[in-house]
């Protein structure tokens, strides 16, 4: 299982009390290859010394073997605010392998782990949810929000927004807030890619 956590000098390693995992869906993780997402970390923790751990899975079990070594054994999940999801699929789903697993069958999943998480989805998929989902899964894991992107990708990435929220998040962590500043700093991509918070 792949694990890369960002290196930053020692003592600015120390003073990060927020992190980010997060998780990419790979066709085989026994492919070692540095993807965009990987090289857009590097660009957070240079640019705003935000620390990140990057793993990928190729399968329900392995992004359920991340998720559980994460919440129950690293001594930092505290200070994980942002889980980011890098994977495609549908509206109230996700693929892996061309498996497609609903946002219910995912909650149920990790009924209870993700207290006061955000759940964040770049737009290598849609993410687009009715009340009902979208409270179904907040009620079970405990996770505070979902964020995503209402637009599919088309030739533009979200990687670049999801840099300048995970920013935003380390400066102030009201999530209302920091959404309405993203929209204020980058109306234009918001309104592009559709960003979406449920909360």
């Amino acid at each position: 299982m792949l694990e890369k956590r960002r290196q930053l000098p020692q003592e600015q390693f120390m003073d990060t009390d927020y992190f980010i995992f997060c998780l990419e869906a790979v066709h085989d993780i026994e492919i070692e290859s540095v993807t965009p997402t990987q090289q857009k970390l590097e660009e957070l923790t240079k640019d705003f010394g935000i620390a990140s751990i990057y793993k990928t899975c190729d399968s329900i079990e392995g992004l359920e073997d991340s998720l559980n070594t994460l919440v129950l054994g690293d001594h930092n999940f505290k200070n994980y605010e942002i889980i980011y999801l890098v994977m495609t699929g549908e509206a109230n789903s996700i693929c892996l392998n061309d498996y497609y697993y609903s946002l219910q069958e995912i909650a149920e999943i990790f009924e209870g782990r993700l207290n006061g998480k955000l759940l964040h989805f770049s737009n290598a998929k849609v993410l687009d949810l009715d009340e009902e989902e979208a409270q179904y899964f907040l009620d079970v894991t405990g996770a505070k929000g979902i964020s995503g992107y209402g637009n599919k990708f088309n030739g533009i990435a979200s990687s670049d927004l999801d840099k300048a929220f995970f920013n935003l998040f380390n400066e102030d962590d009201n999530m209302l807030d920091v959404v309405e500043e993203l929209h204020q700093k980058h109306y234009k991509l918001c309104k592009l890619l559709d960003f979406r918070l449920y909360y």
